[in-house]
This record gives C-alpha cells, structure tokens and sequence, in this order.
C-alpha cells in the first residue's frame, strides 16, 4: 500500500476522476491510524461533496469503513434477524413499536440504535427513559435476550466502523454533512457491521428530516440499498413524511409512553400506520409470507396484544421497570409546564417540525453536542396538528421543563413553526413510496 500517496488521491478526486479499490483502502487505513493529518481528510471529503462518487466508489468506502472496526457476530441468534434504520425526524419513536410487532411474529430484531442529536430524538435516549433500563449489555447477554424475547435495542459501540466517528466529526466542521455519498456510506458502515440478515430503511423526508423533498430523500434510499445488497444484506427503504411530528409527543419519557399507549392500540392513527407498515415489510423481507400475510401478521400481533408482551419481556431482561407500562406515572414529571394557546382562529395549514424540534432541544429533551446530558422528562405534548381547526385561544400544546427560563423563549419558537389558513390544507399519506421491497 506504500506506493499510494494521500496528495494525489485527493488530487484525483478533486479532478473528478474515479478512485480505485486500493486507494480509497489505503486513505481509510490513513484515516484509522491517523496517520493522515485532518487538513487532509477534509480536502478529500470536500472533493466529495463537489464531484461525488460512482456506485463502486461508494461501496468500497463503505466497506473499509466498516472494516475499521468490529463486525457483530450474531451467529449465535435462532432464525432470522431484521433491523430497521430511520434517518431521523421528530417524534420518530417507531422502533419501540415496530421491533415488539416483528418479535411477536417470530423474527428476531437485534438492534443497535443511536442516540438524538440536534432536533431528531434517539431511540437509546428514549429507552433509558425507563427507571433501570440498561442499554450496553455484554455481547453474550444481548445475543441470550435476543433468544428468549425475540428483541433487543442496545447503544452502538464505538467499536463498529470507528473510521465513520473520525469522518463525521469532520464533516461536521467543515460543511460536508450533507452529501448524499457521505451519508450513506455512514449510515451502512454501521448497519453492515451490525450483523442483521436484512435492513428496512425508514427514510424520512420533509421539514422535520434531513431530506427535505421526495427526490433526495429516494436517491439517498437508492445509493443505501446499493451498498446493503451488494454487501449480501436484504435492504429496502420506505419514504415516510416528516413534515410534522410523528404522533403527539416529542421527548424521551413521553415518546415512551405514547409508544406503549400504542402497544395497547390506544395510539395515534400516524404512528400506528407507520408501525404496522414498517413492521409488515420487515416481516415480507424475512420471508414470512406475503405482504398481504405479513400485513395481516403484524395487525393481529398489534391488536392482540402479543407485541405488548414482547415489549413488557424485553424491558425486564433489560433491567428495566415493567411498572411503567400500566403506571406511567412513573417516569419523572418536569417541573414546569406552559400550554400554548392559539393566536388565531382557522386550521393549521403548515408545520415546520425542524423548529418543533428544535423547540424540544430548547425545553432541555434534545443536545446539540454529543456530550450534551438531556432531560428525560422535557418535552412537548401536541393537542392540535396540521389539518386541525382550532378557536382563537384553544390550546394546541403544553411544554414541559425544569427550567423555567427557557418556557418563553420556546412558546415564541413554537408558534413560529405554525401558519393558519381559512382552508383545510389536503391531508397527506404518511408513506410516501416504498423502493427495493418487490425487485
């Protein structure tokens, strides 16, 4: 590998031109051993961001991602194993439904999730909301509940595509988030490492997500399932709408609860279809009938409380407190409330979650930097949602914090995600297409 230099690798990109095999190996053992200086990493990201790559590009910096560390060895896990990925958005808690539903059915979800960052929530974060839980069991342990329950959700370790920690933290700095190559290689590194037979892609796209229109969002999907397929893993991706929160509670105690509420079949119509749409695909991909069947499926373990069991087993194994299923009055109550009131009659024509979330972050429920502490009980709950009529000084949310300084500051942000119309703005299907599933 001596014979490549790092000056003219970025030089070859920078041109345009496509690198091989062996040089894109030979910047990410660089990048690993830091033996390549970040002034130079960043010039090799920018040229990137500004040319691209081709599809075997993409998948070799991929691939030497995930290679820069640990791969999960799940071979010790019963039949087959699915996993689920959601880009982010706000009031995303899907995987805390989604994961009991496709268990209950007999398929194994062994899972390694992340924590939120900025206005999109984590799934970690939202678990750890429960008194006890404990979310970075020994791998033995997390393969043994896999097992017995049929699920598992655990932190992701630093040990998996350790490359991918090194190129975020720059790309963060240096305004190549978002490139669609980047992302995708990020996203994959990890799932590839995590072991799982397949991976269903929740891509959302609207104000709330990172994809803001249909079209990116579908070539980031398209560029995700190219690496998952190509590395032996089922990969498909669903497009779902983000342009207001998902369900009617933002924050990680609250998310928790309302995701229990519909494990119970009392939840909100968004989430819920969500789930069992998610859900369905996951279990299509696992080869356990067809989508009709698997729809049927995912329906009847929903509504028979099957999926409710799962959950309550998976938080005992865990070490968390099961009480907080029937007695949510059990996790922590903020300090400080302030219901929000409208300042207008007429329906909410439009919503921009990013700053719904972004309110959150405000109330103490979100971080801006990884190391950021949150609180689990901060958070919004929505009583009115685009599409709905509301009366001049009808209340449409409350905030909840425990700092009461912060109440203000958010009311007025909230109220600047909302505009109101005399007209009823046309409902919106929350799956907005679904890619890869059927080829």
């Amino acid at each position: 590998m001596n014979e490549y230099n790092v000056l003219d690798i970025i030089s070859k990109k920078r041109d345009g031109k496509i690198l091989s095999k062996e040089e894109i190996r030979f910047f990410m053992e660089g990048v690993s051993s830091e033996n390549i200086p970040d002034y130079q990493i960043s010039a090799l990201l920018m040229a990137v961001y500004i040319n691209g790559m081709t599809d075997d590009e993409l998948f070799e910096f991929t691939m030497a991602m995930t290679e820069s560390g640990e791969k999960l060895d799940l071979s010790g896990i019963k039949g087959f194993k699915a996993d689920k990925h959601s880009t982010g958005g706000v009031g995303d808690k899907t995987t805390l439904v989604v994961a009991p539903i496709v268990a209950a059915c007999g398929v194994k979800v062994a899972k390694m999730s992340g924590r939120g960052l900025g206005h999109t929530g984590g799934t970690v974060d939202k678990l750890e909301a429960i008194p006890g839980m404990r979310t970075s069991p020994e791998t033995d342990n997390f393969i043994d509940i896999v097992n017995r329950v049929g699920m598992c959700v655990i932190g992701q370790t630093g040990r998996l595509a350790p490359a991918d920690k090194k190129l975020y933290a720059i790309r963060d700095v240096t305004a190549t988030v978002s490139s669609i190559p980047l992302i995708a290689s990020s996203i994959m590194s990890k799932k590839i490492a995590a072991g799982s037979d397949s991976i269903l892609l929740d891509v959302k796209v609207g104000s709330g997500a990172f994809m803001k229109d249909v079209q990116t969002a579908e070539l980031l999907a398209e560029k995700m399932i190219c690496i998952g397929n190509r590395a032996g893993i089922k990969t498909a991706a669903v497009l779902s709408d983000m342009n207001e929160p998902l369900g009617y509670k933002i924050g990680n105690s609250l998310e928790v609860e309302e995701a229990i509420s519909t494990l119970k079949c009392e939840g909100p119509e968004d989430l819920t279809n969500l789930a069992l749409y998610l859900a369905s695909n996951m279990l299509y991909m696992s080869q356990v009938g067809t989508i009709e069947e698997c729809g049927d499926k995912a329906a009847q373990a929903l509504g028979s409380g099957a999926a409710l069991e799962v959950f309550r087993n998976f938080i005992d194994a865990q070490g968390g407190d099961t009480a907080v299923i029937e007695h949510p009055e059990i996790f922590p109550i903020a300090k400080f409330a302030l219901d929000v009131f409208a300042s207008e009659s007429g329906y909410i024509e439009k919503t921009d979650t990013e700053k719904i979330g972004n309110v959150s972050v405000e109330l103490g429920a979100g971080r801006l930097r990884k190391e950021d502490k949150i609180d689990i009980s901060a958070g919004i709950v929505l009583t009115k949602k685009t599409g709905d009529f509301v009366e001049s000084g009808e209340r449409i949310a409350t905030l909840y914090t425990n700092d009461e300084h912060k109440l203000i500051s958010a009311e007025k942000l909230f109220m600047d995600a909302l505009s109101f119309s005399d007209n009823k703005p046309e409902k919106k299907n929350i799956i907005i297409k679904t890619i890869g599933l059927f080829e």
